[in-house]
């Protein structure tokens, strides 16, 4: 694995070395042939769902790069707007197993977080871990009291190679956003920006153990479900404590062991947890995994590592529910018109196309019947908009990443259960309980009616007053004065400073008739002086218009990336 910088010490010339030789060698692979990125495309592949064998090479340049490459990666196979099917399946898959590190430092970091000896703060700890990864390893232990828990300790240093890894990425990212048509194209800053976030909250081990007291209030009213509880006195940033789950993962257990076990309650139950966590509650998990549920000794099903967790918009929510609801209901004119709503136009977004691929893949996914899988169409739905100049909210991909898991999960443990029929009865019962009001929010409504209703008088006063003292002003902005003022300057300046030329070759050609006087190459000086002078000032002219005129380009290039449709 390649080193990083240490904390003390800016980036290594190494890394970004290593990062030049990753975008040189996948820049012109097929990676971003199918998201447009034509800036970094140098090859003529135009597979729709990427080269799979490049796709399993990038995987594993990244999961040498290290953790903060790992991560990334898991991240971006998320990303079904951005990058070929190839390429998120293979990302998918990206593991981030590694050696341990040794016993004498997982003792050290675990008695200098939590303030004590190990031999004091637990009864029994496992030298051996269960499981290593880049950012941290697992050990079984047992509490003082008896009761038995994992310890997840953080590795050391990797906060400060997370931190180097960062600053690379982010000059790279300033940097592509700057001079590159793919980095104002899809924000480069702003994606790292939020991998940042979601990778800052994994390395804290605090905010895991926030997010298993939330999970665990979440589930409480499914009891076939079940969220491990953390030990807050033996949890820090770098150390996490919880109860230890007996049980195998759901991807483990085959067709022989789901007999002796009921599996269709658990499967309801699930989905519809799944469905309340994301679409009621807000919250969804950025790298869901089957992987992470087990099936517990006792018949139930466990939900495990909440690292990563993103949040999703009220807002977002409800557009969402509307989504599902136009895809149960086969209404692919609906659906387009939703996701237009939520989505980022681009420059080159084809509303009419993007209408008609939406309205055919719904269709094919109704006619699918009880085979529909909610996540499957999700993701296909992400991968149209990419394709047609529209940019989904992140949070959306994450969405159809978790029901693309939640679809692998349930059809493993069930496969008989219906999704469609699923969905319908949960979405229509979030919707009809979104229509609730609660008491907060009748009081903030009240407010708001009391101010407005308490206002309207002085307001209305104030126009009418206006009005017959003539003073009544109302502002359009049709045309940007300043911008059309700026335009019209440099265009008269320019034909100034040209007339300002042509006069002096007229004036050096008229003195170079004149006889007598000191002569440079044939020609009176002063002639000749008025000469260099005149192809010196139209030298500089032409630089000076080709400069502005490229940064008034790029300028404007920004401009509508960020706002393609105009709106102020």
């Amino acid at each position: 694995m390649t080193s990083a910088a240490s904390s003390d010490s800016a980036p290594s010339p190494v890394r970004y070395r290593d990062l030049a030789r990753l975008v040189w060698r996948h820049g012109r692979s097929d990676l971003w042939a199918d998201s447009g990125l034509g800036d970094f495309t140098f090859g003529d592949e135009d597979a729709v769902h990427g080269d799979r064998d490049k796709a399993e090479q990038l995987a594993t340049d990244l999961e040498r790069l290290g953790p903060t490459f790992v991560k990334l990666g898991q991240l971006l196979s998320t990303r079904y707007d951005l990058l070929p099917a190839a390429y998120t399946t293979a990302l998918a898959r990206l593991q981030d197993e590694v050696e341990p590190f040794d016993f004498a430092l997982v003792r050290e970091i675990v008695e200098s977080e939590l303030g004590g000896e190990l031999r004091h703060l637990y009864a029994d700890f496992d030298p051996e871990p269960l499981a290593a990864a880049s950012l941290g390893q697992v050990h079984r232990a047992t509490l003082r009291n008896g009761r038995e828990v994992v310890v997840k300790v953080q590795r050391p240093g990797v906060r400060e190679v997370v931190r180097s890894d960062m600053e690379v990425l982010g000059k790279l990212a300033a940097t592509a956003d700057k001079r590159t048509e793919a980095g104002r194209r899809y924000g480069l800053e702003k994606l790292l920006a939020q991998f940042s976030r979601s990778l800052a909250g994994e390395l804290d081990y605090r905010r895991e153990a926030r997010n298993l007291v939330k999970f665990r209030e979440m589930v409480a009213e499914h009891d076939l479900l079940l969220v491990p509880e953390p030990v807050p006195t033996h949890t820090s940033g770098r150390v996490l404590t919880m109860d230890r789950v007996h049980g195998r993962k759901v991807t483990d257990v085959g067709r022989l062991g789901l007999l002796d076990v009921d599996t269709r309650p658990i499967v309801e139950q699930l989905f519809t947890f799944y469905l309340t966590m994301m679409l009621r509650d807000g919250v969804v998990h950025a790298d869901p995994h089957p992987g992470n549920l087990l099936l517990t000794d006792d018949g139930r099903l466990a939900l495990i590592d909440f690292g990563m967790v993103v949040s999703v918009s009220s807002r977002l929510q409800e557009q969402v529910l509307k989504l599902l609801l136009a895809i149960s209901d086969g209404d692919g004119e609906e659906s387009a018109r939703v996701l237009a709503g939520m989505g980022h136009p681009l420059p080159d977004y084809d509303a009419a196309a993007f209408r008609d691929d939406v309205t055919h893949l719904v269709s094919e996914a109704i006619n699918a019947g009880t085979d529909l899988q909610v996540g499957t169409v999700l993701v296909e739905l992400s991968r149209v908009s990419g394709a047609h100049g529209l940019r989904p909210p992140a949070e959306m991909s994450m969405i159809g990443k978790a029901l693309l898991n939640l679809d692998e999960a349930t059809l493993h443990l069930d496969p008989d259960f219906q999704p469609a029929d699923a969905l319908r009865d949960n979405v229509g019962r979030m919707m009809s309980g979104g229509l609730q009001v609660s008491p907060g929010g009748l009081l903030a409504a009240a407010v708001e009616a009391k101010e407005f209703a308490a206002m309207m008088p002085k307001r209305a006063n104030r126009i009418m007053e206006n009005l017959a003292e003539g003073e009544f002003h109302l502002q359009v902005h049709a045309i940007d004065e300043a911008r059309l003022h700026t335009v019209l300057q440099r265009v008269a300046n320019r034909i100034t400073l040209g007339m300002v030329i042509a006069a002096t070759i007229l004036g050096a050609a008229l003195l170079a008739r004149v006889p007598g006087g000191t002569q440079v190459l044939g020609l009176p000086v002063v002639a000749f002086s008025f000469f260099v002078f005149a192809v010196g000032a139209g030298v500089a002219l032409t630089a000076w218009i080709v400069v502005t005129d490229r940064k008034v380009a790029a300028t404007e290039r920004e401009r509508t990336s960020r706002n393609p449709l105009g709106r102020d």
